[in-house]
């Protein structure tokens, strides 16, 4: 029989793509998690992860398992869930900024439904200033979004900068105006990169607009101009631009709404405050 302690730490290490962050994660220390991963790999008689200097990626057997192993640990939370008087029941509605929803919220949502399995989790995905808006209207009860620094609304998660970003910085900076790729009106990190520029006087020009980071981020791969993320979400293949003015940080906060579930924010608020934090 497969032990559910090996193979959360198998799930772990697998989304952390490394066992000091995993054993970090689980409170373990690192020769623990690496002895429940030999461990479940001598059960199964097949080598799960590959290991190399930089990351550690899963085999053909560990892509086989990673699945059942999902499966397995979400089945042993709706157990517990189920024999536990305290357990939270009921609907959450949350909205995330489109920045975080695919660097590092997919491991605090996949631990929390699995650990919650009676609570009903809406996702929705936007801009900060449209999460703000929906929220006004009474169609969110948590919000995960960026706020300008001086903004006192939300609890903060994190503090991070934003930088100018391209995949061939000289040629955009040698343009007679540079050309912005950027998200749709209201953004945050679209006002302040054009309040830069406009008080730096700099010509610039929107070259690009979508409400997708992806899309984004594949128009400044094929080089079509400028685009302004926070540094620690920079897309690969993008190199950042020291030579344009310094923008200012970025605020990523929780905000809940009044008349929500307090059980069921507060949940999801300290699991994402503490994850969040984590990954960072």
């Amino acid at each position: 029989m497969l032990d559910l302690v090996q193979l959360r730490s198998f799930v772990t290490v697998q989304q952390m793509g490394s066992f000091t962050f995993a054993a970090e994660r689980l409170g373990l220390g690192q020769s623990t998690v690496s002895q429940h991963i030999s461990k479940l790999e001598a059960a199964i008689g097949r080598q799960l992860l590959a290991r190399d200097t930089h990351k550690v990626m899963l085999t053909p057997d560990g892509e086989a398992l990673l699945g059942h192993a999902r499966t397995m640990l979400s089945i042993e939370g709706q157990v517990q869930a189920l024999f536990t008087a305290q357990r939270l029941r009921g609907t959450l509605r949350l909205g995330v900024s489109e920045d975080l929803v695919a660097s590092r919220l997919p491991l605090v949502l996949e631990d929390f439904v699995r650990s919650h399995p009676s609570v009903d989790l809406e996702l929705t995905v936007a801009l900060s200033g449209v999460l703000y808006q929906m929220q006004d209207n009474g169609e969110l009860d948590l919000v995960l979004a960026k706020r300008r620094l001086g903004d006192s609304r939300g609890r903060l998660v994190y503090r991070e900068p934003l930088v100018w970003l391209a995949r061939d910085p000289e040629h955009v900076l040698s343009l007679a105006a540079l050309p912005l790729i950027a998200f749709p009106a209201p953004s945050v990190t679209r006002s302040i990169a054009l309040e830069v520029l406009e008080r730096h006087r700099m010509p610039w020009r929107i070259v690009c607009t979508c409400g997708s980071l992806s899309g984004l981020t594949a128009a400044a791969r094929a080089g079509m101009g400028v685009l302004v993320q926070p540094q620690s979400m920079s897309p690969s293949g993008l190199k950042e631009i020291g030579s344009l003015p310094q923008l200012e940080d970025v605020e990523f906060v929780l905000i809940p709404s009044k008349g929500a579930d307090r059980a069921l924010v507060s949940a999801l608020s300290e699991d994402i405050l503490t994850k969040v934090k984590g990954l960072r």
